[in-house]
């Protein structure tokens, strides 16, 4: 199969304009209008019942839009010939036939894609499934199952690529395999978009991200701009005058909050300003360090409005199930 060097990725964006799915009276997907490119992997977050798996579908046409466009390199999927080539994605591990192996799974989707048969044998070799290829899917573990939803989505060779929650059931060598995977995808030149709940995952893979909440965008840009987003930041002080510090501190406006014996975690400050005051107060400081807002504490704060089912707080303490919102 040629690669992206030969076939070429020009072009091959996700493009999404005023797209809109609704079921009912109720819209799964917004008004959602954003691009997703190649060069990079792409994280595609938000809370649970946000639209994601459905845009997903939308994009690989296994649903129909209720109003908007979604185009694959410029045109909707369905109108392309031999889809895989094109875009690839692992949507649902588990839909598959538990009765097939995963050597006839991957060579039905080859035949169908008019995919040369030797292309079966390299993916499997690729996602580390060689040794299994003639075992029944229904005895692949999780893991197993997601690995050849991956070599499916490879199998076409395309230059958009698209996952939806792909380290689910991996051990952490899958976990780094898959991370190593699509960064080396996303260098080829090809389009990655990678659907995940997992936060620090997002923050070790994902260049750029597009969250969203109740179908609506929220923000896309790259991952340290939506970190930077949070009011988490904080400067962790450590010094053997913990009392005279905070004081000093808290008079100067912080919020400080006494972490050990002898470290400070302290808002509202920044670390130069903090080693001045101290400097001029003739207080030693032995580390002045500024610890960074997380993705994931980015995330809830950010998606705090759109969250479909929330439990309240005061009512998980007493045993009942909170209220939806």
């Amino acid at each position: 199969m040629p690669g992206p060097a030969a076939t070429g990725t020009v072009g091959s964006v996700i493009e999404m304009t005023d797209l809109t799915k609704r079921y009912g009276a109720k819209p799964a997907v917004d008004g959602l209008t954003c691009t997703v490119r190649p060069g990079h992997v792409t994280g595609f977050l938000g809370p649970n019942g946000a639209g994601k798996s459905t845009t997903l579908r939308l994009i690989l046409g296994l649903n129909a839009p209720t109003s908007g466009t979604v185009t694959v390199s410029g045109k909707v999927f369905r109108d392309l010939d031999r889809g895989l080539r094109h875009a690839g994605g692992l949507l649902d591990a588990g839909d598959v036939h538990p009765g097939r192996n995963g050597w006839d799974h991957l060579q039905a989707l080859a035949r169908t894609n008019d995919i040369p048969r030797r292309r079966v044998a390299q993916v499997l070799d690729e996602v580390g499934l060689a040794g299994a290829a003639k075992r029944r899917i229904g005895g692949y573990s999780l893991g197993m199952r997601q690995r050849l939803g991956i070599a499916a989505a490879l199998l076409g060779d395309p230059p958009v690529l698209l996952f939806d929650e792909p380290l689910n059931g991996l051990d952490p060598e899958g976990v780094l395999w898959v991370r190593t995977l699509f960064r080396r995808l996303a260098a080829e030149g090809r389009t990655v978009l990678v659907s995940s709940h997992l936060m620090t995952e997002m923050e070790h893979t994902a260049d750029r991200l597009i969250v969203i909440g109740r179908g609506r965008l929220i923000a896309d840009e790259p991952v340290a701009d939506f970190a930077a987003r949070s009011t988490g930041t904080s400067v962790q002080v450590r010094t053997p005058h913990p009392a005279a510090v905070r004081d000093l501190l808290a008079a100067a406006g912080a919020e400080v909050t006494t972490e050990d014996a002898e470290t400070l975690r302290v808002t509202g400050l920044p670390a130069s300003r903090i080693s001045e005051l101290a400097f001029e107060a003739r207080l030693l400081l032995h580390e002045v360090t500024t610890r960074t807002a997380s993705l994931e504490a980015a995330f809830m704060e950010l998606t705090a409005a759109s969250v479909e089912y929330a439990a309240k707080a005061e009512h998980a303490a007493s045993g009942k199930s909170g209220a939806a919102r």
